[in-house]
């Protein structure tokens, strides 16, 4: 099999080829994960971001694992789009606090054309703090998302959510090539993409496999690759749901760091209910971004004290704003992708 440092950017996986990686020995499979990662990245650097809710509820899809969605009743109340001073000062705090990212979110199937200058306010005060600024809103025409780029927007966020064989399941409101259609916005204006998904859904290993396929398998890879662990919430149709196993979740990351080495790939939501233990095998799976604060839109997430105290711990420190993926090829990477089509 071809070394990894001969397909850096490759966009023609099989599902047979990511299934083999899920059934690596563990230990290989982190072994190669951890090579691909220092290929490209500090392994002792995270990426940290901080997300905000602009606009909270309301919202009328019907996604089954969501709380913002207006047809369960999860106790998240609908709110109006914040006004730019309070996000500007959100912003300030998260900087204050060490994120070098700051994301806003809002609960639309998609931003009337009226609402995109309220944002673009929003992204100008934002990016005037020497932040990244990263916005989720929905579904965007072409035009909404060069606005936004005009703006001053650097990553747009739009996840994939689940594989696309399963999506139907969790999903009836907005079909996958939805998603895709603005992703293909998002890029053509542009914009880096941030496209990840949620795992611990019901889907099978297979569909998990189909997720990260679909991800490494995209036109460009997404800049950030966020991986959710399912929040259940109380009212949601996911409520309840088995949880996925620990060691799952982190062969998860390991696999996307391989399938897509440049990308960052991110503890998103889910991360309060795991253990430090849990966070320092993904962070060695190829993790690194995280979501910094205390709520993730409607979800909790784990304080900035308790994530200063484990990178302290584990000896990791936040990402500055500047770093990009270089080629730090070491000896380990000749091994990443050796025998996967055996592992099968």
């Amino acid at each position: 099999m071809p070394e990894v440092a001969d397909f850096p950017n490759r966009h023609d996986w099989s599902r047979a080829e990511v299934e083999a990686l899920f059934a690596l020995p563990f230990p290989e499979l982190l072994h190669r994960a951890a090579c691909a990662h220092r290929q490209h990245f500090d392994p002792s650097e995270v990426q940290v971001s901080t997300l905000l809710s602009v606009k909270t509820g309301g919202c009328p899809e019907d996604c089954g694992y969501c709380p913002q969605a207006a047809r369960y009743h999860t106790g998240v109340a609908a709110t109006k789009l914040m006004e730019t001073e309070a996000v500007a000062e959100r912003a300030r705090q998260a900087k204050a606090a060490g994120a070098t990212r700051f994301c806003m979110g809002a609960a639309w199937r998609s931003p009337k054309d009226r609402d995109i200058p309220k944002v673009a306010a929003m992204i100008r005060a934002v990016k005037a703090l020497g932040l990244e600024t990263c916005a989720t809103l929905g579904m965007l025409s072409g035009a909404q998302a060069q606005a936004l780029k005009d703006a001053g927007l650097d990553y747009y966020n739009h996840n994939l959510d689940t594989d696309p064989e399963y999506y139907g399941d969790i999903i009836h409101t907005r079909q996958m090539q939805d998603r895709l259609d603005t992703l293909t916005h998002v890029r053509d204006a542009g914009l880096k993409t941030c496209c990840g998904g949620i795992v611990g859904m019901g889907e099978s290993r297979h569909q998990r496999a189909g997720l990260l396929q679909t991800l490494a398998n995209l036109p460009a890879h997404p800049d950030s690759v966020p991986i959710n662990r399912l929040v259940q919430v109380e009212g949601t149709p996911l409520h309840g749901t088995v949880e996925l196993d620990p060691f799952e979740f982190v062969r998860t990351i390991a696999v996307a760091r391989i399938l897509m080495p440049k990308s960052m790939v991110r503890l998103s939501a889910g991360r309060e209910t795991m253990s430090d233990e849990l966070q320092a095998l993904c962070f060695l799976a190829g993790a690194n971004s995280i979501f910094y604060g205390e709520k993730l839109l409607t979800t909790g997430n784990p304080d900035t004290a308790h994530d200063q105290a484990l990178f302290a711990r584990l000896g990791l420190r936040p990402m500055a704003v500047e770093s990009v993926p270089d080629d730090r090829i070491d000896a380990c990477t000749t091994t990443v992708h050796a025998g996967i089509t055996e592992a099968a």
